[in-house]
């Protein structure tokens, strides 16, 4: 084992050691840390007896060199340590990185798709969850199976408490936990973790398509309920959704996702009776480690559930030595009727293709509520369905009694569920872009943030807030958390995008929008996104092309008749701008402020801005960031907009 002193011991390395990174004004509970991985058995290098003008020596590179994990211990002294960011580089490089937050500190700009470890809490004893979690990774990376502290008993006391909504209209959004995010290899690598888990969308073997639902929504449930076990890491709902069964071969598709385990699931419900088979799948040989069948009642699916969940950590428990147990997450029900209708609720707005259904799906969050006014869930669900009616098909009449009915609902939920993570960023998402008011919305997201930290919603909402109001470091971390959960998402890469745009970093964001389309080809508004960071980079004519690719109206019309008039061609860009301004029932005021703006009538930009402010235009939440407002920003009656938003 190595000693305390460096400088004695460095010559016997050994070629598994772990390196210690920290600031010197943590010295103190930094000892205690190193004692702790000593005393698992692990050699630990550290550098707090060395001066600083020695910490880049031979013997400080030879030591990160050699080491098999790199432990950073981040704090508000550590993140502004040159020599901290330095050797975490080293360890992220080489995908040994195991980052701990002494703490509460988020890990600095670079390093946020790697989830710290949380000891703000911690007694700093063996026997203190986060302490254990610390001791699995490194056992992980030095290629053991589990810790070798025999006496090391299993985590039972989950992070943060988690669960699962679907978000985002005509797409699907999951939560997911994070607790082992470091290794999991989704940014580089080809490794695989046994506690990265895929819950497959399950099969509707009954033959009614009616009640696809039903196994849509139990899959779900059960990756909520898996979720919240912070020894488990498991891949978002799109990301899980995107295996196509029959087509795709599950070994492959497990090494795509660096999963250990699949869990695949069939549903038939015969005169009232439910069936469920569940598998346990080896992500490594497609080998079936575990098959059980589950039957009862169709008015016991929440005891279902729940024993399903229960039993799939048993299995993974007994694999891979992880914690068993399961805990509800606020915002629920134990209603069988709500329970029922909200599933419908949830099924409609994932797959809604037209205001039918979208309405339809508010009608069975109403449902859900009348059997059940304190399902929390229920009430933030319909929030957001009301909000995806008025944005997409509210007539400028109907906008504000839409918005108003969202806002009652999102904060209904918060009231019933303050610690309900969805429930908190749905309210702060309506606050921000219907209400305009980023101070309002800035502490439910905030909460979100710290609640959600393992749900790829929750995270990508709190990015794109972070992003539109200026705080690009906390973009930066939480769109990489939520992508880490959710990687084959689309709509979370666009939010990646719009993150890089708005911090102006165009290469990075013109490849996030690319890797959006390439996933789903389909997404509205993207092919413009491109367009608009092609004019920020004077590239007119390549601008032109992506917006005439969009199908989304107002954005392909604002980005052409800004692309043709810096191209010359005045006709085009008039016809184009007509087309914008004659759309009277609809909302385009943001996106006729942005042409007038281009194209030098700044008065007459700023005027329509303020307009767009009266009417709650959505698109005002890019204002302090867009690169087309440029010409109004040193203007008073600007700064004064952004400042009524509370962006200035």
């Amino acid at each position: 084992m190595i000693g305390r002193d460096p400088t004695s011991h460095v010559e016997t390395l050994e070629e598994t050691h772990v390196f210690f990174s920290y600031s010197r004004d943590d010295r103190a509970r930094a000892e205690v840390i190193i004692r702790q991985i000593e005393d698992s058995g692990f050699a630990v290098w550290w550098d707090g007896l060395l001066e600083g003008g020695e910490r880049f020596s031979q013997k400080t590179a030879e030591a990160l060199d050699r080491a098999a994990a790199v432990v950073v211990l981040w704090s508000k002294f550590s993140c502004q340590s040159h020599w901290v960011h330095d050797e975490a580089t080293r360890g992220r490089d080489r995908r040994i990185l195991v980052p701990l937050s002494l703490d509460g500190s988020l890990p600095p700009l670079g390093f946020g798709q790697f989830q710290a470890i949380d000891l703000s809490r911690s007694r700093l004893r063996a026997d203190d969850p986060a302490i254990q979690q610390m001791i699995r990774a490194i056992a992980l990376l030095q290629g053991a199976e589990r810790p070798p502290m025999s006496q090391l008993r299993a985590v039972t006391k989950p992070l943060i408490n988690r669960r699962i909504l679907i978000g985002g209209s005509a797409a699907a959004f999951a939560a997911a936990a994070g607790a082992a995010a470091w290794f999991s290899g989704l940014f580089g690598g080809n490794v695989s973790s046994a506690f990265r888990v895929v819950i497959l969308p399950f099969n509707n073997v009954g033959g009614n398509p009616e009640q696809n639902y039903i196994a849509e929504g139990l899959a779900n449930e059960i990756r909520t309920m898996l979720s919240q076990n912070a020894a488990l890491e498991v891949v978002g709902q799109a990301s899980s959704e995107a295996f196509a069964r029959g087509k795709d071969d599950a070994i492959a598709f497990a090494r795509k996702l660096r999963a250990g385990f699949l869990v695949d699931g069939s549903v038939q419900i015969v005169s009232g009776i439910l069936r469920v088979s569940i598998e346990l799948i080896d992500g490594k040989t497609g080998v079936t480690r575990s098959n059980r069948p589950f039957v009862k009642p169709m008015g016991n699916i929440l005891a279902v559930q729940s024993e399903i969940g229960s039993a799939i950590a048993a299995e993974l428990s007994s694999k891979i030595g992880m914690a068993s147990s399961l805990k509800a997450s606020p915002g629920g029900t134990n209603n069988i009727l709500a329970y029922d209708h909200y599933l419908r609720g949830l099924d409609l707005y994932a797959h809604a293709r037209d205001e039918v259904e979208e309405r339809q799906a508010v009608t069975q969050f109403d449902a859900a509520i009348a059997a059940d006014p304190e399902f929390a869930a229920a009430h933030s669900g319909r929030a957001r369905s009301l909000a995806a009616i008025s944005g997409q098909y509210g007539g400028l009449k109907e906008i504000k009694l839409l918005h108003d009915a969202a806002i009652a609902s999102g904060q209904k939920a918060v009231d019933l569920a303050p610690r309900f993570a969805d429930a908190q960023s749905t309210l702060g998402l309506l606050l921000f872009q219907g209400n305009l008011d980023a101070k309002a919305a800035r502490k439910p997201f905030d909460l979100s943030r710290t609640l959600g930290e393992g749900e790829a919603p929750v995270m990508a909402r709190f990015a794109l807030y972070a992003a539109s109001t200026g705080r690009d470091g906390d973009a930066v971390s939480a769109v990489e958390r939520a992508l880490l959960i959710d990687p084959l998402n689309a709509l979370i890469h666009r939010i990646a995008g719009t993150v890089h745009f708005a911090a102006r970093r165009y290469p990075e964001a013109i490849a996030a929008f690319r890797q959006t389309l390439s996933i789903n080809p389909e997404i509205p508004d993207c092919h413009s996104r491109i367009g608009m960071v092609l004019l920020a980079q004077n590239k007119a004519s390549e601008a032109l092309k992506s917006f005439e690719a969009d199908s989304h109206k107002w954005s392909k019309l604002s980005g052409v008749a800004i692309a043709q008039n810096r191209l010359g061609n005045a006709a085009a860009a008039k016809a184009a701008m007509a087309a914008l301004v004659s759309d009277t029932d609809t909302v385009s005021l943001y996106q006729q402020g942005q042409v007038l703006a281009q194209w030098g009538d700044t008065d007459a930009a700023v005027r329509t801005l303020q307009l767009a402010y009266k009417q709650r235009d959505a698109g005002l939440t890019s204002a302090r960031y867009d690169p087309m407002l440029d010409p109004l920003r040193k203007g008073p009656a600007f700064i004064s907009l952004l400042k009524s938003m509370g962006l200035a």
